[in-house]
């Protein structure tokens, strides 16, 4: 991960990390094979490849730390890349520690983790396959530039729709599916919503959501609180309710009691 992420800006920088390694590796097969000097390798090569191996896990966390953070921001959703790459990580994070300790275990323990991420990216590259044929594709094309006036003014004509629509009150709305009723790429959605608006698909949403909830909420029907967060969109009570109480300071309750209600 961090070997890909230098890539991007100077193509042969990843061979000055691998080739050398291998090199090394193999001069230190032919000349000390492990075959006779079992207590060189235990004592000195195996630790130095777990120092070297834990270095680079150590190199790639900041280009994971954002999905972490993912992870635990219920206004986002992780995409498939991501999670591709979260899964990735931590199988090499726990394939380090399975051998790292297995001094202590035993080394079935590490063959054991390391078929477990195995039979992982397995899974994965069959759930790419089989339900999502762009699984890795997140249009990236337009990743750290801005998209063109004309594309962007489009773009931000057709966020009308959304409205008109009612999009939102699909409780299982999508980023993916919201682009494809807008025929964009959910690429280039996103990052319209971003560079418009200054926040997330989910967010974006989530507001057009409270704006109904609030207009429920001052109307004469007879909806529970409960209810208008389910005809305002929203899957659950709580999720109403927190979301809610974020964008406005106050609970459903407590905002139509303010206004009178």
């Amino acid at each position: 991960m961090y070997l890909k992420k230098q890539n991007k800006n100077n193509a042969p920088y990843w061979a000055w990390h691998i080739f050398p390694y291998l090199i090394g590796i193999t001069i230190l097969g032919v000349l000390l094979p492990y075959s006779k000097h079992r207590g060189l390798w235990s004592i000195l090569i195996v630790k130095s490849i777990y120092l070297q191996w834990f270095f680079y896990i150590g190199l790639s966390f900041p280009y994971v730390k954002k999905i972490f953070k993912t992870v635990f921001n219920k206004n986002e959703k992780l995409k498939n890349i991501q999670l591709w790459q979260l899964s990735l990580y931590l199988g090499v994070v726990v394939i380090w520690l399975a051998y790292y300790t297995a001094s202590y275990t035993s080394y079935i323990v590490g063959a054991l983790s390391f078929s477990f991420v195995i039979y992982l990216v397995v899974l994965l590259l069959v759930f790419r396959t089989s339900k999502n044929s762009t699984f890795f594709e997140e249009k990236v094309r337009y990743e750290g530039k801005k998209l063109d006036n004309d594309l962007l003014a489009e773009i931000e004509q057709k966020l009308s729709l959304i409205t008109e629509k009612e999009l939102y009150l699909n409780p299982q709305l999508t980023l993916a599916e919201t682009a494809k009723e807008l025929n964009v790429s959910p690429h280039v959605l996103s990052q319209v919503i971003n560079e418009k608006f200054n926040k997330s698909f989910n967010v974006f949403i989530n507001e057009l959501r409270i704006e109904s909830a609030k207009r429920f909420l001052l109307s004469n029907k007879n909806f529970t609180i409960e209810g208008v967060g389910y005809e305002s969109g929203f899957n659950s009570k709580s999720s109403f309710f927190t979301v809610f109480k974020k964008m406005t300071g106050q609970t459903p309750a407590e905002y139509q009691k303010n206004q009178g209600l």
